[in-house]
């Protein structure tokens, strides 16, 4: 590892295979899809550079192959060729994430970045760390609301379930609140809107 890069100890989940200032898609194998999950917090960084793109993970695609389509045809499946598919062949698996904002160094930026992570850079998922840091604060808010093209209540409801997640069991449900209280001020002109995100949201 070159000695400007920092020690990373969240898995690894792809490499970038496309990317804009506003998102990326990442590629992984099929075997390696046991940590990327819907709402999920993950970061980029370009090589040499120690500012880290955060994004959240809005669509997960698994491609098939001509086998998959031989094995959909055959009228059964024995657990051999079921394992040995999911296991060693090498399905290609597209995850797909929207930026929210940059960390630098522990200080995060709820902006898009000015360039954003080259093909073939590592994709690691948020350590609870950097997730506890980046969401002390919801502003990140209005990039997910305003990306129209996705699932956004669902999105941002699965990402602050994330976040609730890596706080303290005493201080979750308080966080909660606070998230809904601020999306009760960006959302007061869409009322519909805002009482989906809080079903979806409401403390169990």
């Amino acid at each position: 590892m070159d000695a400007t890069e920092p020690l990373i100890t969240s898995p690894m989940i792809g490499r970038v295979l496309r990317a804009s200032t506003t998102g990326f898609e990442c590629g992984t194998r099929s075997s390696d899809l046991n940590e990327p999950a819907f709402g999920a917090f993950v970061q980029a960084r370009r090589r040499n550079e120690p500012t880290a793109i955060i994004g959240l993970i809005y669509a997960i695609r698994i491609d098939d192959d001509p086998l998959v389509r031989q094995l959909i045809m055959a009228n059964s499946i024995n657990a051999a060729t079921m394992r040995d598919q999911r296991e060693n062949r090498m399905v290609p698996v597209e995850i797909s994430v929207i930026t929210i904002g940059c960390m630098e160094g522990d200080r995060p930026i709820y902006a898009l970045p000015p360039r954003p992570p080259l093909s073939l850079d590592p994709v690691y998922l948020c350590d609870a760390e950097m997730l506890y840091a980046f969401t002390q604060h919801f502003d990140f808010f209005r990039l997910v609301l305003q990306a129209t093209q996705l699932p956004s209540e669902e999105l941002l409801a699965a990402a602050l379930r994330f976040a609730a997640a890596v706080r303290p069991h005493s201080e979750q449900n308080a966080y909660l609140i606070r998230a809904g209280q601020r999306l009760a001020q960006l959302l007061s002109h869409d009322l519909p809107r805002l009482h989906h995100l809080l079903r979806l949201i409401r403390p169990g």
